[in-house]
C-alpha cells in the first residue's frame, strides 16, 4: 500500500470514523489542502470547521471503506456511512491529490443516500472490492476512455456493447440490469449530457472517472466507477451529487 493510501485510510478512519479530526488532518495533509467538497473551505482549518461540528452532531459513526486504489499521485477511495445507528446512510466517492510523500494536497467528492431500492436489484456498494494487481492497468483505462467518449460523450449508445459487457452488474441506483438497461438509461432525460471528463484514473482492473453531467437543468457532479473483466466493463458504480448554486460554495467549487 503506498503512502497516499495510508494517509487516505487514517483521516478517514481516525480522523472521521475515530473522531479525530484535528490530529488527523494535521498529520495527513501537505503544505496545502485545496477543497472541492463545496459545504467545506480550504485548508485544515476549514476541514475542522466542518468536521468539529459533524462529529457532535453524530456521535455514532459506522464507516467502511469498500473500495481503495492508487494511480501515481491520485487516490481513489469510496465509502459506505451509517450514522447515529442508521439514521442516517451515505455514499461517498473521494479523489485525493498527494504530494511525493503520500500527503494529501486536494480533494473532490461527492455523497449520495445510500439505499437499499436500486433499478437493477444489486446493491450500491456489493460487488466485487478486490483489485487485481497483475491486470493492465492501461488497457483497462484505454477501455474506460473511450467508452466515456464514444458512449458517453458522443452519445452513440449503439456502440455500448464495444466496450460493455451484455450481462454487467449495475450497481448505479437508477440504471436497470445488463447493457440494455445501460443503454435505456443513457438515452433518458435522466442521464442528460456528459458534458466533461475531469479525471481519469485506475489501477489494474479497475478505473473511475470523474466528470459532470447535465440533466433535468442541474449541473451533476458525478464519478464512474468501473471493474474491467475479459476485455470488457463488467460491474459499475455511480455517484453523483448535484452542483449547488455558486453563492452556497464555501471553495473553488466540485472542479
Amino acid at each position: 500500500m503506498g503512502k497516499g493510501l495510508e494517509h487516505v485510510r487514517d483521516i478517514y478512519l481516525d480522523g472521521i470514523a475515530g473522531g479525530n479530526a484535528r490530529d488527523a488532518v494535521l498529520r495527513n495533509t501537505g503544505h496545502r489542502y485545496t477543497q472541492h467538497s463545496t459545504g467545506v473551505a480550504d485548508g485544515a482549518e476549514g476541514f475542522l470547521a466542518f468536521f468539529e461540528p459533524f462529529l457532535a452532531r453524530n456521535p455514532k459513526r459506522e464507516i467502511e471503506i469498500v473500495r481503495i486504489f492508487e494511480d501515481g499521485p491520485w487516490v481513489f477511495c469510496s465509502a459506505y456511512q451509517s450514522l447515529n445507528d442508521g439514521e442516517a446512510e451515505w455514499v461517498t466517492m473521494d479523489m485525493f491529490y498527494t504530494d511525493p510523500d503520500g500527503l494529501i494536497l486536494e480533494h473532490w467528492d461527492t455523497i449520495a443516500p445510500y439505499t437499499k431500492d436500486t433499478k437493477s436489484g444489486a446493491d450500491m456498494v456489493g460487488g466485487t472490492r478486490d483489485i487485481d494487481l497483475s491486470a493492465d492497468t492501461l488497457a483497462s483505462k484505454s477501455l474506460v476512455l473511450e467508452y466515456t467518449k464514444q458512449v458517453l460523450q458522443e452519445r452513440q449508445f449503439d456502440k455500448a456493447g464495444q466496450f460493455v459487457s451484455d450481462t454487467i452488474t449495475q450497481h448505479a441506483q437508477a440504471i436497470g440490469a445488463g447493457l440494455v438497461g445501460l443503454q435505456t438509461w443513457l438515452a433518458s432525460d435522466d442521464a442528460g449530457t456528459y458534458e466533461m471528463l475531469f479525471q481519469l484514473i485506475g489501477q489494474g482492473d479497475f478505473v473511475v472517472t470523474y466528470g459532470k453531467r447535465h440533466a433535468n437543468g442541474n449541473d451533476i457532479a458525478v464519478f464512474d466507477l468501473y471493474h474491467v473483466a475479459d476485455g470488457k466493463i463488467a460491474a459499475h458504480w455511480m455517484n453523483e451529487e448535484i452542483i449547488s448554486p455558486r453563492a452556497a460554495w464555501g471553495n473553488s467549487g466540485k472542479f
